[in-house]
Formats: C-alpha cells, sequence, structure tokens
C-alpha cells in the first residue's frame, strides 16, 4: 500500500513580523490558552503545569508554540530562560498578543519567534502540522498533511 498515494499536503505561508530572528522547524503545539512562566511551566522539562490548563503536563521541548501569550507577574522570562539553560525550550514562538512579558520571555529563550501574523495562527494553525518559522524573513510555512 502506497502512503503517500493516501495522504494529502496542503501548504499554508503566513507573514509577520519578527520579534526574535533566526529559523527553526518542527512540530507545532498549539493552544489557545495565554501561558503562565511564574509557576506555569516546569522548567526543566518544559511541560506546562497549570493546573487548569489544557495543555497540562505537555512538553513544549523542541516544538513551535503557537499560542496567544504571557500572562502573569514579569518574572515570566526567567522561567522561560531557565528552559533555555535546561536545553528545553520551544524550538520556535508564534504569539498572536504582544507585550513587554512575551517580547522579553522570546528574546531571553534565544528562539525564533514572530508576531502580527496577517492570519490568525491559532485558527490556520494545528498540532501536529510541520512548521516552519524563517523569522528574518517574517514567514511561517505550515505543511498540513491530512488523509486523502
Amino acid at each position: 500500500m502506497d502512503i503517500a498515494a493516501e495522504t494529502k499536503t496542503e501548504t499554508i505561508v503566513l507573514k509577520g513580523r519578527k520579534v526574535v530572528g533566526g529559523r527553526a522547524e518542527g512540530e507545532a503545539l498549539v493552544t489557545t490558552e495565554t501561558i503562565s512562566g511564574w509557576g506555569g511551566i516546569n522548567e526543566r522539562t518544559g511541560a506546562i503545569i497549570e493546573r487548569r490548563h489544557e495543555l497540562k503536563g505537555v512538553s513544549f521541548a523542541g516544538k513551535i508554540l503557537v499560542f496567544p501569550g504571557a500572562k502573569g507577574s514579569s518574572g515570566w522570562s526567567a522561567y522561560f530562560h531557565m528552559t533555555r539553560l535546561n536545553g528545553v525550550q520551544p524550538a520556535a514562538m508564534i504569539f498572536t498578543r504582544m507585550t513587554t512579558k512575551i517580547a522579553l520571555g522570546a528574546v531571553v529563550t534565544r528562539v525564533p519567534a514572530v508576531t502580527d501574523l496577517d492570519q490568525d495562527p491559532l485558527s490556520v494553525i494545528e498540532t501536529g502540522d510541520w512548521v516552519t518559522v524563517d523569522a528574518d524573513a517574517g514567514t511561517v510555512t505550515v505543511i498540513k498533511t491530512k488523509p486523502a
């Protein structure tokens, strides 16, 4: 059985604004909920540990993290900085709401980050999609694979 004949791919390119430069690709991890860095993530594993978060227990390590942005105190960036030091940071970040917290978190995490996209990434990108973030070019390329 030919698996390629049984699947269909679609490529979507979003254009936005660079927050932190660089290029990364990987599997998308999408949440419609903001993330609290201060007490909301495990900086040793990259797992979200907020009690009521839809991704509680899921690690963003090595994933393209797609989310609205940050919530909580200004300590948010310190925990994301620790994920980088522990090697469990996301591969890249795509977010919809630019705030000083998320900007600082993106900078200290040192991963490509984009915002202000021409389409809502929370509507276009799904967990499991293959995503390439070229922050320097301001592009996000999404490859969706679906059964034919």
